[in-house]
């Protein structure tokens, strides 16, 4: 798939930037829209008709709730009417096969599933353009009346597959203005190739260590053997997602946007609250914004702020894919925040802070196998093998070995999970931290493409959402 191919976009990434950079400035937006659907379509040709129709319901909502405004109730049917819409949409393409199967099972009742690819990045782009109606309507934006540049926000391939989730109102002035300098390109750059090694030299590279694991039958799983294979994805889906999210923000840079950071060192927090104000923090911020906000957020007491962060969480598990695991990988979380808000957060500062550490990251390791794993018996026997339960012993001839071999680059990433490396790097003497900056990127470079040249391991966790 060509999404997945980092080769690929790198080469699409040389042509266009040439092709922008040549373009006038008034022409930029039309170039950059062109070739957004070019990179969507080549992947799947058929959905560039469904984007089409996404990014004209949303235009054309904005503008008619502009008009509107000084009728309130007629704007809100307009906003109620879109937002059904995307909604539908989304339901359908993504979540009407499950749905289709799990209704299936009721005796009498049989709906045959669809089969249908998911269209790549929908969930994002869904939550984009269903963000910038409520944002007209709330007057916390200005109507968009160019729609070249209002497509050019919807289909920004820099971040269009794999986030961060950004917001018409966050660049809403960049689309009609932005600037092009070479310190912003080349910050763009350096930017990218970070997260292009975290992409292809640790989260790949981790990932085969969870692959040998998920693998085996859990029966054969031992203890350390199943916390190994669960750390080593939790530091996979890190790496590969902040990696991506680095590589969308650099690639903004390139054709001057800034769009928002989506992690912040998330395996350093003190509590779940703290670590998914870390964690896809663009994600997080929607749902608050859209949803927790608007449904009462912790304004109505603590029976209807518990009831907030229930559906919030159902809706952000279920956001993740089209499986009844990611709705209850949602509520797993709820539990935990909401524990959190009646007492433990008050216990946890108390206590000393390498207990909240702990707790957090047993609580996010232990989240990502619901998360991964697709079926509950799944889940649960590889809970078991965790846990001691089911597990074929303490530890095998076979986990020493993994352990030995993957050692360095469990202990790399480990480190580079956390803002020490950027601790030291300050510490560098200003006039010759530029300099350092440079071969790190340049190390960087040369090692991801001979990774890429040489590897056939690079998987693609963002695909199904």
């Amino acid at each position: 798939m060509v999404f997945s191919s980092i080769p690929f976009l790198f080469l699409y990434l040389v042509v266009v930037l040439a092709v922008y950079y040549v373009t006038p400035l008034r022409w930029r937006n039309l170039c950059l829209f062109l070739a957004n659907l070019v990179f969507y379509g080549w992947g799947e040709p058929v959905y560039i008709l469904l984007m089409l129709f996404s990014i004209c319901i949303n235009y054309v909502s904005g503008i008619l709730i502009e008009k509107h405004r000084a009728n309130d109730r007629l704007a809100r049917r307009f906003l109620i009417l879109n937002t059904v819409v995307n909604l539908l949409l989304l339901m359908f393409f993504k979540y009407f096969d499950l749905f289709a199967g799990t209704l299936s099972q009721i005796p009498g009742v049989s709906i045959r599933p669809l089969g249908l690819t998911l269209p790549i990045g929908i969930s994002f782009y869904t939550f984009q353009t269903m963000s910038y109606p409520i944002d007209v309507y709330r007057g916390s934006t200005s109507v968009q009346r160019n729609f070249i540049s209002f497509g050019s926000f919807v289909t920004l391939f820099p971040q269009l597959i794999a986030g961060p989730i950004v917001r018409y109102k966050d660049i809403a002035d960049q689309l009609d203005e932005r600037s092009h300098t070479i310190e912003k390109f080349a910050s763009g750059v350096s930017r990218f190739l970070v997260g292009l090694g975290k992409k292809v030299l640790i989260a790949n590279n981790i990932g085969m260590l969870w692959d040998t694991y998920s693998a085996m039958p859990a029966n054969e799983l031992t203890v350390i053997g199943a916390w190994t294979g669960i750390l080593a994805f939790s530091l996979q889906i890190y790496f590969d997602f902040s990696g991506y999210s680095d590589m969308a923000i650099g690639l903004g840079r390139m054709f001057g946007f800034e769009f928002p950071e989506n992690f912040n060192y998330p395996y350093i927090s003190r509590s779940v609250t703290e670590f998914w104000r870390r964690w896809h923090i663009s994600l997080g911020t929607w749902f608050r914004d859209y949803v927790y906000i608007p449904l009462g957020g912790n304004r109505r007491g603590m029976p209807r702020q518990i009831f907030n962060i229930l559906v919030v969480w159902a809706l952000t598990g279920f956001w993740h894919g089209a499986n009844w695991t990611f709705l209850l990988w949602g509520l797993y979380y709820a539990i935990f925040l909401i524990l959190e808000k009646l007492f433990l957060l008050k216990w946890l500062d108390r206590a000393p802070r390498f207990v909240g550490h702990v707790y957090a990251l047993i609580v996010a390791v232990c989240g990502w196998v619901l998360f991964q794993l697709d079926t509950l018996p799944q889940v649960f026997a590889y809970y078991s093998a965790m846990f001691g339960a089911g597990s074929a012993g303490v530890l095998s001839g076979a986990d020493l070995y993994h352990l030995a071999s993957y050692a360095l680059i469990l202990f790399l990433a480990a480190v580079a999970c956390t803002p020490l490396g950027a601790a030291l790097y300050r510490k560098i003497p200003e006039k010759v931290r530029g300099a350092v900056l440079c071969i790190l990127v340049l190390a960087g470079m040369i090692l991801s493409t001979a990774y890429l040249v040489d590897a056939t391991y690079n998987p693609f966790l963002y695909f199904r959402f």
